[in-house]
């Protein structure tokens, strides 16, 4: 199943798999060879002109949007992945509907030095060529810091896939924000290729990689994965402890009694994590991630919410490609799904893959023309890119109208609907 699939690669002579991670960018699942063979960004610079902008497409809400980014720092946890590090610190941005944002320029989706490790790690992963895309160009549709839209908005909270930065669904972020949500997303650091922090400097994944490799040759890693998805869970606490610590501009528009949380890959898994132990978070939706922690999700090693369910609304979001995820056929999905007390619904993208779920269907298919057609198959699906993007926008905005805000377009009743997608009974 993608979400819960064997990535196997060769890390340093090492074979390695990757689990709940995003196949956007598993950075530890790059072959030693392949990164090796990558040219620098200094040696790319001089085709610059030659690579191609890509563009996320613009959300569909009421409101205009703005971004706001925030380090946070624990000074009660040491870091899980720096040794020496005291503190964990973390980087959130916080996209909300907004106000006075005309004639002012959008946000980047990535800093340089960000996109810099973020792009590389796309292509590698997608077999897409080198240097082809200037990933530092991409805009978001949001202006830095702008006013903030008057009234009280529900707060959802995004976890990406392991991996993966938490700029890897804007287009999704900032949908969400159009309809009226304080969306915030996290980047759990030490996963993503590069977090970079206010005063410049910039904390990437070696560690990470090193110890999934180390624990996939010594066979500890259950170890590992729990180690992750503990340090994701802790994070999480973490965001949710200081919201009301953020400016008065933002915590002024935030209903912090109306608190939903999604995630791609192992960001839904940690969604799930979070609201097992945590009441505040009323909603939750899993995009396409295992509730397990094995290498390649057998039922084995099914975590706690797994095993017991939840007793609020929960939605499970599967691709259906290669390594399809539904509440037949994945393990802990189908033992979640038996135990779930609160509502539910399984729904299946219709012939989508893992990246499906991510900027990634929004973004790749751009390139049609420039790279093999089966390239962008084997990347995002066959499913129609906008019909995709519409569909990931319509049921997560269905989703937390109905159960943060009490507003219900009967989307997720079942019946038929304009979307490629089948529900899963």
């Amino acid at each position: 199943m993608r979400s819960t699939r064997l990535v196997a690669a060769s890390v340093a002579g090492i074979v390695v798999a990757g689990i709940a991670v995003s196949s956007a960018v598993p950075v530890w699942a790059a072959p030693a060879s392949r990164a090796a063979a990558t040219p620098s960004v200094s040696a790319r610079s001089s085709h610059h002109a030659k690579r191609a902008t890509l563009t996320l497409p613009a959300p569909r809400g009421r409101y205009a949007t703005g971004e706001s980014t925030f380090r946070l720092v624990d000074p009660k946890r040491a870091d899980p992945w720096l040794p020496g590090r005291h503190d964990r610190e973390l980087m959130i941005s916080v996209f909300y509907p907004a106000v006075h944002t005309g004639g002012r320029p959008f946000t980047h989706q990535f800093p340089p030095v960000v996109a810099a490790a973020v792009g590389p790690a796309v292509e590698q992963n997608n077999n897409l060529p080198a240097g082809l895309v200037n990933w530092a160009a991409t805009r978001t549709h949001s202006v830095k810091d702008a006013a903030t839209a008057p009234g009280r908005f529900p707060v959802v909270l995004y976890s990406p896939g392991a991996g993966d930065a938490r700029d890897w669904n804007v287009s999704l972020v900032e949908d969400l924000a159009s309809h009226g949500y304080v969306v915030v997303t996290i980047d759990h650091t030490g996963e993503a290729p590069a977090t970079q922090f206010p005063d410049g400097h910039v904390v990437g994944n070696a560690t990470v990689l090193a110890a999934f490799a180390t624990a996939y040759k010594n066979g500890t890693t259950l170890a590992f994965f729990t180690k992750l998805m503990t340090a994701r869970q802790a994070d999480t606490e973490l965001v949710l402890d200081r919201l009301t610590t953020l400016p008065h501009r933002l915590t002024e528009g935030m209903d912090l009694g109306r608190i939903g949380m999604f995630g791609h890959s192992a960001g839904g898994f940690t969604t799930a994590n979070a609201m097992d132990t945590d009441p505040r978070i009323k909603a939750g939706v899993d995009m396409d991630g295992t509730l397990e922690y094995t290498v390649k999700p057998d039922g084995t090693h099914l975590s706690q919410v797994a095993q017991h369910g939840l007793d609020r609304p929960f939605l499970l979001m599967g691709s259906s490609g290669r390594d399809a995820s539904n509440v037949h056929g994945e393990p802990s999905w189908a033992s979640f799904w038996r135990h779930q007390r609160g509502w539910k619904a399984d729904v299946t993208l219709d012939h989508s893959e893992h990246v499906s779920f991510t900027d990634g269907e929004a973004l790749i298919p751009q390139l049609a023309g420039r790279v093999p057609a089966a390239t962008l198959v084997a990347a995002v699906g066959k499913v129609d890119p906008h019909r995709a993007v519409t569909a990931d926008r319509a049921l997560v905005t269905s989703f937390f109208d109905r159960f943060l805000k009490g507003c219900d377009d009967h989307l997720l009743d079942g019946g038929p609907t304009p979307y490629p997608i089948t529900f899963v009974h």
